[in-house]
């Protein structure tokens, strides 16, 4: 039975806390989380604007409406104002001198004012002072009036600018009053003789709060409150002059939010045009305005949004989640099984189930890499065997040499000793030192001797020749590369020809790369001997009684050597030549072979 340790379970933990799967479903539900939470934000935002936004429009709608009535009703007040300044007995009450002026006079000249008051109401009082102050007042209401104020031009100075045109104030300008303080209109203007065009007086209507509190009666409001730039109440919502603001004078519509309750309060205030009047509307939030359709809408596309994120989600897991851990799992069983087995899971058809194919194919391959790296394995294995079967006892065969050697010069055959000689340097460079790579001079050494042991047999039919570049001379190679190639030269080439032949090796270095090749004169080779050197197939070539055993085995050695197939080049006319051309690669430089 096999037992997990804790730091084990704690790292198969992370991995899955890690996993696609886990990832995928932490996603899914962050997405979720978030389009819920940007519903919820979205309908507070969009019901606080479009309600804010109602409240805008309608209080700038009952602004502008208000404003425009009170404009209209104080126009019609200042057509009054011009129809009292007309007036016979009034006229005749400016033109007369001070002295002329007496009770009666100023009597007629109120009773014609009233006249014509008469036919409308709203008018507290109408005051008219003479350029030498002399005044008179209808009387209606009873007035204080400030004499020290009176004397002074200031109160004149914006009645005067207009030149016979109305203006709007408040209050009388300050030189008259009511005892209870009650705010009022005026309406104000210069007073200009028709006939002589000389300004004859000033003229003072004062008109009622009832006037205002008759308009707001109209429009059917409780939230608003008409005022004075200076702050005064005129008429309205008395409570709603604390939210006041010098901005709300500015002569456009300004909006202000209050606290007010739990959802705050909307103050609207705006100036009546070319008065000193602002009306100020305060509205708390209500549930009008709110757009229930898109909001309907929005509830609608997040439902949606969610369902598919639920699909979304049973689809990954169905399709790629599970599939990956059924993948998984199968690998898992061939892993411990310790066989490269293909996997026979179930998945959906795909891109899983093409990774799936892919692994089946790569393990199938891999498989045939591992018997094709046997069946090498073998095949060099029985080619040292055939090399040490072919060895001899390095010892033994030296004092043989040596003792036929002696034997021979006794007997005067100083031939045989030469050639006993040769043998002998021959073995001693072919078995010494046990080196398996050596440099291409004492390779050049080995085959040196081997063509003079040829030639004491063969005579003058073998010619050598060496063209070696100076770099080439310590390049490392493998052990006795060229003397099988020279033998099939010999026996294979040369001799079969039955004439003299020349055996040619040369050698130079390019781009560190050794370029090796043996060319001789014999009979050549055909394209399909070529073909069946040149095969990788051990069964074609390997043969060692085959009499290309030599060229071959040489052949794999070098591939095997430098880790490549495409080692070796063979070019042959029949009956003319056969060049055989190595490229060997510097093993030391790439780290492979130790100097």
């Amino acid at each position: 039975m096999k037992f997990v340790s804790h730091n084990e379970k704690s790292i198969i933990n992370q991995l899955k806390n890690k996993s696609l799967s886990v990832r995928l479903r932490r996603i899914v539900l962050g997405l979720i989380l978030i389009v819920i939470i940007t519903f919820m934000i979205s309908v507070i935002l969009i019901t606080g604007r479009e309600r804010k936004e109602y409240e805008i429009r309608s209080s700038e709608g009952s602004l502008r409406v208000l404003s425009s009535n009170i404009y209209s009703d104080l126009s019609s007040y200042m057509e009054l104002s011009r129809l009292i300044m007309m007036d016979e007995r009034l006229v005749r009450f400016l033109r007369a001198d001070g002295d002329a002026v007496d009770i009666g006079m100023i009597n007629d000249a109120r009773y014609g004012v009233m006249d014509i008051l008469n036919v409308t109401e709203g008018v507290d009082n109408v005051i008219v002072f003479r350029n030498d102050l002399i005044m008179l007042a209808t009387n209606r209401f009873f007035y204080k009036y400030d004499s020290e104020k009176l004397i002074d031009e200031e109160w004149k100075k914006a009645i005067y600018d207009k030149k016979g045109r109305a203006i709007v104030s408040l209050n009388s300008n300050g030189v008259a009053s009511k005892p209870d303080h009650k705010p009022v209109v005026t309406i104000g203007r210069a007073i200009y003789d028709i006939l002589s065009q000389e300004r004859t007086g000033i003229l003072l209507m004062n008109i009622s709060p009832a006037v205002f509190e008759r308009i707001l009666g109209n429009t059917r409001s409780d939230d608003i409150c008409i005022m004075g730039t200076d702050g005064t109440f005129i008429a309205g919502n008395e409570e709603y002059l604390k939210y006041y603001d010098e901005e709300f004078a500015s002569g456009h519509i300004v909006h202000k939010d209050v606290s007010y309750g739990r959802d705050g309060m909307l103050v609207s205030g705006y100036r009546v045009e070319d008065t000193p009047i602002v009306i100020i509307r305060a509205a708390s939030y209500g549930n009008e305005g709110i757009p229930y359709t898109m909001l309907y809408v929005l509830l609608l596309v997040t439902l949606i949004f969610l369902f598919i994120m639920f699909f979304v989600g049973v689809f990954i897991s169905r399709n790629i989640t599970r599939p990956v851990f059924e993948l998984s799992r199968s690998m898992e069983k061939n892993k411990e099984s310790g066989e490269l087995k293909r996997i026979e899971a179930r998945l959906p058809q795909g891109e899983l189930n093409m990774l799936k194919e892919d692994y089946n194919e790569l393990i199938d391959h891999v498989n045939e890499l591992i018997v094709s790296l046997v069946d090498k394995e073998k095949s060099i294995r029985r080619a040292e065997l055939r090399i040490l079967q072919e060895q001899i006892k390095p010892h033994f065969l030296y004092n043989s040499i040596e003792t036929i050697g002696f034997l021979a010069l006794d007997a005067g055959a100083d031939n045989v000793h030469d050639a006993l000689e040769t043998l002998g340097s021959f073995y001693r460079n072919f078995l010494s030192k046990g080196d398996r790579d050596i440099p291409l001079s004492r390779e050049i050494n080995i085959v040196k001797d081997y063509l003079s042991l040829q030639k004491l047999r063969y005579g003058d039919i073998i010619e050598d020749d060496y063209d070696i570049s100076e770099d080439a001379e310590q390049f490392i190679v493998p052990k006795l590369i060229l003397q099988p190639l020279v033998e099939n030269s010999i026996y294979h080439g040369i001799r079969l020809k039955g004439e003299k032949g020349i055996i040619k090796i040369s050698a130079f270095v390019e781009d560190d790369r050794l370029h090796l090749s043996v060319y001789d004169t014999g009979v050549g080779m055909s394209d399909d001997l070529i073909n069946k050197v040149l095969s990788e197939d051990e069964n074609d070539s390997g043969d060692p009684s085959d009499d290309s055993f030599g060229l071959w085995g040489t052949i794999e050695r070098i591939r095997i050597y430098c880790n490549r197939q495409d080692v070796v080049k063979i070019e042959s006319e029949p009956g003319e030549y056969t060049k055989i051309e190595f490229t060997i690669c510097d093993m030391r430089n790439a780290g492979f072979i130790k100097g």
